[in-house]
C-alpha cells in the first residue's frame, strides 16, 4: 500500500493525513454495546476473537482509528482540502456486523462512516467489490433506506451470504444489491452489470456520497479467491463508481487483498482513479460477457429489484 501510494504517478496529489479515533457515539450508530464491550476486553493483549479472527496488544486501538479514517476524509471533503480519499486501513472492516466480529474484522469501517453521513440526510452508497461478500455491512442497512449496499463477490465462498434475493428488510427493499459471480468472471462482466442491472438500481437510488469497499481479492493473482480480474479492472471499477456521485463525495476503504504484488498494483489503479488519472497497471480483462450464466443472473438481479 505504501509502495503504491509512493508511485511517481499519483505521489504529487497524495495528502498523507493520520486519522482521528471514531468516538463511541459514532462507532455506536453501528455496533452494540455488547460488541464494543467485548473488544474492550481484549484490549492491550493477545486473544483470538473466532477461528478466523485474531487480536494483537494494538489491535483495538488501531482498529478505533481505522473506523475514524473515513470520518477523518469527510471532514477533509467537505472542507474542500481534498477531492476525494483513500483509507489505507487495517483491519479491515466489511465482515463486522453489528454484534460481532469476525472474519479478520473487528469494526466495519465503512459502516461507520455510511451511518454518519446517513445521520446528515445523505443518501450513501457503498460499493463492494471484494471477493467475499460483505455480510457485515448488509447486516447493518438491511433496513436502512438511505444506504444501498453494492455487493459483487465470488459464490460459493466465505462467509456464506450475499444471495439475489437479499434486497433489504421490509422499511428498505431494493437498497441491498448482491452479485454472487462465479470463480474466474473478469472485469467485463463488472462493467456491463453497472450499464445494466447494478446501474439501474444506482440511478434509481439517486446517491449523494459513494464509499467503495475497495477489497483486491479479486485480483487473478489472490491466494485465497478464484476470480478474474487484473489491476486494470479496479481502476475502471472506480472511475465508473465515481461518476454515480459529485465530485468530492468519493471514498475507497481497504478491505481484502493477499498477494502483495496484486495488492500493490490495484491500490494503484484505484487511488490514480480518485486522482482523476485512472492509470491502469495490467490491461483490463473480459471473457465473461456473452455467457448464458450471466445473462441470466442479470435477468435474476432485475427480478429482484423490482426492474422489469
Amino acid at each position: 500500500m505504501l509502495r503504491a501510494a509512493e508511485h511517481d504517478s499519483i505521489r504529487d496529489a497524495i495528502i498523507a493525513v493520520s486519522p482521528r479515533q471514531a468516538t463511541e457515539e459514532e462507532v455506536r450508530r453501528v455496533h452494540q454495546r455488547e460488541m464494543i464491550d467485548a473488544l474492550e476486553l481484549v484490549r492491550g493483549r493477545e486473544a483470538h476473537l473466532d477461528a478466523d479472527t485474531a487480536v494483537s496488544p494494538e489491535s483495538v486501538d488501531i482498529a478505533w482509528r481505522a473506523a475514524g479514517a473515513g470520518l477523518t476524509a469527510v471532514e477533509l471533503l467537505a472542507s474542500g482540502a481534498a477531492d476525494s480519499a483513500f483509507c489505507a486501513v487495517r483491519p479491515p472492516g466489511h465482515h463486522a456486523t453489528s454484534t460481532t466480529s469476525m472474519g479478520f474484522c473487528l469494526l466495519n469501517n465503512v459502516a461507520v462512516t455510511a451511518a454518519s453521513l446517513a445521520t446528515a440526510g445523505e443518501r450513501v452508497l457503498v460499493a463492494d467489490f471484494d471477493a467475499h461478500h460483505g455480510n457485515g455491512t448488509q447486516d447493518v442497512f438491511y433496513d436502512d433506506p438511505n444506504v444501498l449496499v453494492v455487493s459483487w463477490h465470488q459464490s460459493p465462498l466465505y462467509p456464506g451470504t450475499g444471495a439475489i434475493d437479499e434486497v433489504g428488510g421490509s422499511s428498505a427493499l431494493g437498497a441491498t444489491l448482491n452479485l454472487p459471480l462465479h470463480a474466474g468472471t473478469t472485469g467485463d462482466a463488472y462493467r456491463a452489470s453497472l450499464d445494466g442491472p447494478v446501474g439501474e438500481v444506482i440511478d434509481r437510488f439517486g446517491p449523494t456520497w459513494l464509499l467503495i469497499s475497495a477489497g483486491f481479492d479479486a485480483h487473478r493473482r489472490d491466494p485465497i479467491t478464484d476470480m478474474g480480474l487484473s489491476a486494470g479492472d479496479f481502476a475502471d471499477l472506480t472511475a465508473a463508481l465515481m461518476e454515480t456521485v459529485l465530485p468530492g463525495r468519493t471514498i475507497a476503504f481497504l478491505e481484502g487483498g493477499y498477494d502483495l504484488g496484486a495488492l500493490e498494483m490495484s491500490a494503484l489503479a484505484t487511488m490514480s482513479s480518485l486522482a482523476g488519472a485512472s492509470r491502469h497497471p495490467e490491461p483490463s480483462t473480459s471473457g465473461s460477457l456473452g455467457s448464458l450464466a450471466l445473462r441470466r443472473l442479470f435477468d435474476r438481479v432485475a427480478d429482484a429489484q423490482g426492474l422489469r
